[in-house]
């Protein structure tokens, strides 16, 4: 029986993808922070075990990588898509900006802390669902926290532009898992209550143009029963992104890399 794990997993497309996965008989590893909605995806099936989790906090998603490496030994799919929406700069216990934190930071902690429990596995993927395909945005090379101004656009573009630079150094680390950074596209899904009531009206009514979760989550199962053969894929709505795309550079990548672990060394320290 194949083991999934995502991230977000009770929500939107997370839990879109675990419903997929279910019907292809897996063993689905769910991780997020709303324990109602953590027992409305047990209620499934026995093979659905919810881990509860704050991922914008690295202490906590540290604890439940743990668990998930000391109960299960190989893991053939990470699923990537947690993410929350933040009009206003917050900043976590731990002084971090938290679309950062979670967007970014918790993808990247979750690839690489499970890379073991992937590379254990007979065919392992993962799939990070971010904005691959998109140009707009960049990194904030000396203000990654957004200190000196925060747009909540702003946020979710350079942690989009993150999370394609984790994809392409997480490939060039020789791990086994074939690492997909998919763009779905507008979709029908997300949690919306963090957002002003206007701005939650409005992403409702233009909800009849977007794209249903089923529809979005099809590529990722069919990812997770035949992962790509390449170490990298990107997608963007259906539609391959050529890995030349500047948001997709080597030496960026590998800078990133350096940077967040220098972050977490400090974060470690203090």
């Amino acid at each position: 029986m194949r083991v999934t794990v995502i991230s977000g997993g009770t929500d939107g497309m997370g839990r879109g993808t675990l419903e997929a996965r279910l019907r292809r008989g897996d063993e689905v590893v769910a991780i997020g922070s709303n324990p109602a909605k953590g027992q409305a995806v047990q209620a499934l099936s026995d093979r659905v075990h919810f881990l509860r989790a704050d991922l914008r906090s690295v202490a906590a998603t540290r604890r439940v990588i743990d668990v998930v490496r000391n109960r299960w030994p190989t893991v053939d799919a990470l699923v990537l898509c947690a993410n929350r929406q933040s009009p206003g700069r917050t900043v976590t216990d731990e002084g971090l900006e938290q679309t950062f934190a979670l967007y970014y930071l918790s993808r990247y902690l979750l690839s690489h802390g499970l890379r073991d429990q992937l590379d254990a596995a007979e065919r392992p993927v993962v799939v990070n669902v971010a904005g691959v395909g998109v140009t707009k945005g960049s990194i904030h090379w000396d203000d990654l926290q957004l200190a000196r101004r925060y747009g909540m656009v702003d946020a979710q573009l350079q942690a989009g532009r993150a999370n394609d630079l984790l994809g392409v150094d997480f490939a060039r680390s020789g791990a086994r898992a074939r690492y997909v950074l998919y763009h779905p596209g507008f979709t029908r899904s997300g949690d919306l209550s963090t957002l002003p009531a206007p701005l939650r009206g409005l992403i409702r009514a233009a909800s009849v143009f977007a794209r249903p979760v089923g529809r979005s989550v099809q590529p990722i199962v069919e990812w997770i029963d035949d992962p790509p053969s390449d170490a990298l894929t990107a997608n963007d709505r259906g539609r391959p992104v050529p890995l030349s795309t500047r948001t997709l550079d080597p030496a960026a990548a590998r800078r990133l890399g350096v940077v967040t672990d220098a972050l977490l060394t400090r974060l470690d320290a203090g």
